[in-house]
């Protein structure tokens, strides 16, 4: 399976590398890539046609970690590649998405929801794999 992580905005320190090492640490799990737009309306031209899309959104669906980890393999199964969407700092609308995820009522900063994606997204990779992880 292929994630594509779509993220409005550059990084800056000190995000770029805490992010770099969630990329590193992911590698072994699955295929990452990363697109980096200037702004929220570039996108949506970006979405990969046929992946599963999940925007990061306050409102979207609140999962535990291991909930993550039952979804993240339910995805797997279904052959689709996944692409999750994070807006910048003012958020982002598409018209094309399969769900929302949320981390929870608080908003993040833009570029700390993307360190928070990616340690969950390897959360629940090491969780599937029946490796140790802190609770």
């Amino acid at each position: 399976m292929k994630v594509t992580v779509l993220a409005a905005g550059r990084l800056r320190a000190p995000f770029a590398d805490d992010v770099a090492h969630y990329e590193r640490l992911l590698s072994r799990y699955v295929r990452l890539d990363t697109i980096e737009v200037e702004d929220e309306a570039r996108l949506a031209r970006r979405v990969p046609d046929r992946a599963h899309v999940v925007l990061l959104d306050e409102h979207g669906r609140q999962r535990s970690s291991r909930q993550l980890a039952t979804w993240l393999e339910a995805r797997r199964q279904s052959g689709r590649d996944l692409a999750f969407v994070l807006g910048g700092p003012f958020g982002v609308s598409l018209e094309r998405q399969d769900e929302a995820l949320s981390f929870g009522p608080v908003t993040l900063p833009f570029q700390l929801a993307r360190v928070v994606l990616l340690e969950q997204l390897y959360r629940a990779h090491r969780i599937l794999a029946g490796e140790p992880y802190h609770h």
